[in-house]
């Protein structure tokens, strides 16, 4: 795992002291570590106290790999603290997209609900079709039966 150090110390036997900073938990997300005894002890004659550098510590705690950070925050200040990225702005774009999202939420329940009082309102509208078709159903039935006691209460007229 990558991990973000500054050499704290060194001996005269070539053994530095790395104090770790920082550890990578994903490609852009960092965890910073707040543990003064984050402390591990590296042969690494080149490094000079008060340097930056990224460490890979493997998952049993053996140092694989260090190197200088010098180009890695080099290239965080060129791709986002030159362009106007800040903690701050951050901030607001994590606030703007909770709202969004909220705002989302909202909008999909009361489509959700719309769809809901128009199915309902669609079922009542059938429902009435029925029963209209029924009413001129028996409407038309009286309406024969009428003429035929009409028709029955005529004399013939021949």
């Amino acid at each position: 795992m990558l991990h973000l150090a500054q050499v704290k110390k060194k001996d005269l036997e070539g053994k530095v002291m790395l104090q770790l900073l920082a550890q990578q938990k994903a490609e852009y997300a960092w965890l910073m570590m707040t543990e003064e005894n984050c402390a591990i002890w590296v042969d690494a004659e080149d490094c000079y106290e008060g340097a930056l550098v990224l460490v890979e510590i493997s998952p049993t705690q053996e140092v694989q790999k260090i190197q200088d950070a010098t180009h890695w925050v080099l290239d965080i200040v060129k791709q986002y603290l030159s362009t106007g990225i800040t903690p701050d702005f951050l901030q607001d774009e994590v606030q703007r997209a909770e709202q969004w999202r909220q705002s989302l939420t909202l909008q999909s329940q009361e489509l959700g609900r719309r769809a809901l009082e128009m199915e309902a309102r669609r079922d009542q509208i059938q429902e009435l079709e029925e029963n209209l078709k029924q009413e001129k159903k028996k409407l038309e039935l009286m309406e024969l039966q009428l003429k035929a006691s009409v028709d029955e209460a005529q004399p013939d007229s021949e």
